[in-house]
């Protein structure tokens, strides 16, 4: 019984740790059924979520139900969507009307929205199966979570997204939906060792997402594969009149564009910023052989004056849209909200519209400087944190190094390439705007090729 025991968990771990494009395919052979891969997924919860942390809220029985439906309509041989039957964890801070959505926040304990954030809706459309809730930090700012690092316990999983990317390092879920407003997509997905994906401002629409930073917040992926980040992205597309800044060009073939192959070994950028010096010296050393072994595929260009004075417009947007968000939150359960809130809050009432309106001005300055090295040189090449998962849980590690590109709206995506102490650090790749499938598919190059080199 035992030896039988040992072995079944050994393949259900080996189902959930599937990317969802190898999900999908079985499913579709019928070699898997979606209540297999929700099952084995369900297990890795109750096996580790208890240590990890990952999920606000889960529901086995409702998740099974949804997989069993996903079952039904493939033996029916009804149509069937490109992630069907694959299971998706999301942040709690994203509408879900069969679930509660509580914004990591004790004011909304207990909320239950009325219909599904578009986000959801069309990955509903996709044929995935909504798994469960994963924890936020609070209101998706600064204040850590109760959510661990699995890889290692005693280290953050970074944040606001870090039940989102707990889970899918975990295997608790092959993919997780998280939002960034400054650096919450790329950093925990570094610190966990997953794939993060922050597309093009823009292009998800967040209707029935947390309004943290209507200039900034950004739906983002954590998945197994950028395959598997650049389809779930794809199939949350499209303009939705409940989010004014959800951009109405037709929809990119992002996925297509990133699975092609190099023609030739892709160009990069590397780019220190500004905050090079304050990153952990096995950053430095790790991007630096990085650098040496790209050899003449890489072209090193500084930009440090306006990353630092882009960082500081960014904290300026972030913080009056926060303030104007959350300002009336304070006002009405003042001893519900974290002092490190509070003090956002109130440094973003001091701010002046001047301020304001010039740190949004700013960015087509900044955007075209970053435009003309991307153009010349290939996407930028940069740490996504300052180093590996800091020890901890204290705090959920500095953004700086991510700031800047979200200020700017720009597409960028961390690969866990690195690894310092037994924990991993990510490589971000920053593109340009609306050219989200030419990033991916230089991510996919970029992995290729030190692939080739480490078998050489």
């Amino acid at each position: 019984m035992k030896a039988a025991r040992k072995a079944h968990l050994v393949t259900a771990q080996a189902i959930a740790n599937l990317t969802a494009i190898a999900a999908v395919q079985q499913i579709a052979k019928g070699e898997l059924t979606s209540v297999e891969l929700v099952s084995a997924c369900l297990e890795q919860i109750a096996a580790q979520d208890g240590e990890v942390q990952a999920f606000q809220f889960i529901d086995r029985d409702h998740a099974l139900a949804q997989a069993r439906r996903a079952d039904q309509l493939r033996r029916e041989g009804r149509g069937i969507g490109p992630l069907h039957g694959v299971p998706i964890a999301i942040k709690d801070i994203i509408d879900t009307a069969d679930m509660p959505t509580e914004n990591g926040c004790p004011v909304f304990k207990g909320r239950q929205p009325e219909k599904d954030a578009a986000c959801v809706a069309s990955l509903r459309a996709a044929g995935a199966v909504i798994i469960g809730k994963t924890v936020t930090t609070e209101l998706a700012t600064f204040v850590p979570s109760k959510t661990r690092n699995p890889r290692n316990l005693k280290h953050t999983p970074g944040g606001s997204s870090s039940g989102s990317a707990a889970a899918v390092a975990a295997g608790m879920a092959p993919v997780a939906l998280g939002t960034q407003t400054i650096g919450s997509v790329i950093r925990p997905a570094s610190f966990c060792g997953v794939i993060g994906y922050k597309p093009t401002f823009g292009l998800i629409p967040r209707t029935g997402v947390l309004d943290q930073s209507a200039s900034l917040d950004t739906v983002g992926v954590l998945a197994r594969s950028v395959e598997d980040a650049a389809l779930t992205v794809e199939m949350m597309l499209g303009q939705d009149e409940g989010d004014p800044a959800s951009l109405s060009s037709a929809r990119l073939p992002i996925y297509r564009t990133a699975t092609e192959e190099w023609p030739l070994a892709p160009m990069f950028t590397f780019v220190k910023t500004h905050a090079w010096d304050m990153a952990d010296a096995v950053t430095r050393e790790a991007f630096g052989e990085l650098v040496e072994q790209l050899g003449s595929n890489v072209t090193e260009v500084s930009i440090s004056h306006t990353t630092e004075a882009g960082i500081e417009a960014a904290r300026i947007v972030n913080r009056v849209e926060l303030a104007y968000r959350f300002g009336p939150l304070l006002e009405r359960a003042p001893d519900m909200l974290n002092p490190v809130l509070i003090g956002m809050i109130e440094e973003g009432r001091k701010l002046t519209g001047i301020q304001y309106v010039d740190a949004l001005n700013a960015r087509a300055k900044f955007y075209d400087t970053v435009e003309e090295i991307v153009l010349n040189h290939g996407p930028i090449l940069t740490p996504s944190a300052l180093g590996p998962a800091p020890e901890g849980l204290g705090s959920t590690g500095n953004p700086i190094l991510c700031a800047f590109w979200s200020y700017l709206g720009v597409p960028a995506v961390t690969l866990p390439l690195l690894e310092a102490d037994g924990l991993p650090m990510g490589v971000q790749l920053v593109g340009l705007r609306r050219d989200d499938g030419r990033l991916l598919r230089s991510a996919n190059g970029l992995i290729k090729q030190l692939s080739v080199d480490a078998s050489a």
